[in-house]
């Protein structure tokens, strides 16, 4: 059995159907029906049953299934490995939310280069659901997020503690909008907490940027929650002011988390020893 065939296979088996898992896996869905027919006739049996217009497991491939997410676990943990090998240079795949890759990760990754300089960092921005699933994947080594995170196959490590405050124009009454990043974000997890708790009704517009919220803030467009030092960083802080509010809604705590099965390589205690640099720094 090839990998491609197996990687195929879980991909029909996750989303139910050839055609989503074609989206998934970016190729064509002739690709897909020939792999998991190939892959049939090796093994001499149906993976699939016809349900409705998707496709559903048959006994056999539920046992090929279990069998295939453990080679494929496997496969990605090499990868992992050999890419984090000591040698004198090495590649790091590290998330990072939004706000936290504009403000903060530029210097924590000046320090880290400081006690690694041929460390390759490659930085990915996302909401804190996306940065979980990444590196519940092992798309990711490690990545900031909003907490608090708890999964069983994740190790958690607390940062920094964020304090939300309430972001507004200065000059000008701001429209009833919520300005937030997508779904998937802590901060608007916050936000909307928040907005159910006032006397006045929010519409809700969502960005991709953190810019092109303090931007929209800052033209009367609307409000936002933000953390009190993304606000002072901004290009637009001459035009916004913010007011504190209740540590239910404020508090956020930054935490860095990375599989349980990610090899544990003299890159990760570098990442470490520079993660002691926050307290005085971002705190």
């Amino acid at each position: 059995m090839e990998l491609i065939a197996l990687k195929t296979f879980a991909a029909v088996a996750r989303e139910g159907g050839i055609l989503a898992a074609s989206r998934q896996l970016n190729t064509v869905q002739s690709n897909i029906t020939t792999r998991v027919q190939r892959l049939e006739e090796e093994l001499g049996v149906k993976l699939f049953h016809r349900k409705g217009r998707g496709l559903e497991l048959s006994r056999s491939g539920h046992i090929l299934l279990e069998y295939a997410e453990q080679i494929l676990q496997l496969e990605r943990q090499a990868a992992v490995a050999v890419r984090l090998a000591e040698r004198g240079a090495a590649e790091m795949k590290i998330g990072a939310m939004e706000s936290f890759s504009a403000i903060l990760l530029p210097q924590l990754l000046a320090a880290l280069r400081e006690i690694c300089p041929k460390m390759k960092p490659r930085i990915t921005a996302a909401t804190t659901q996306d940065l979980v699933e990444a590196v519940l994947e092992h798309r990711l080594d490690c990545a900031f997020v909003g907490g608090p995170v708890k999964h069983p196959d994740l190790v958690v490590t607390d940062v920094l503690q964020q304090r939300l405050v309430l972001v507004k124009p200065e000059r000008m009454e701001a429209d009833l909008n919520l300005m937030l990043f997508r779904d998937g974000c802590s901060y608007r997890t916050k936000a909307l907490q928040w907005r159910d708790q006032q006397s006045q009704t929010y519409d809700v517009s969502e960005l991709g940027t953190l810019e092109g919220i303090l931007g929209c803030v800052a033209q009367g467009l609307g409000v936002t929650l933000m953390p009190e030092y993304v606000v002072e960083s901004s290009i637009y802080r001459d035009n916004l002011a913010y007011e504190p509010l209740p540590d239910e809604i404020a508090l956020v705590p930054t935490q860095f988390i990375q599989h349980r099965t990610t090899p544990e390589l003299k890159i990760m205690a570098w990442l470490f020893t520079a993660l002691q640099w926050w307290p005085e720094k971002a705190g």
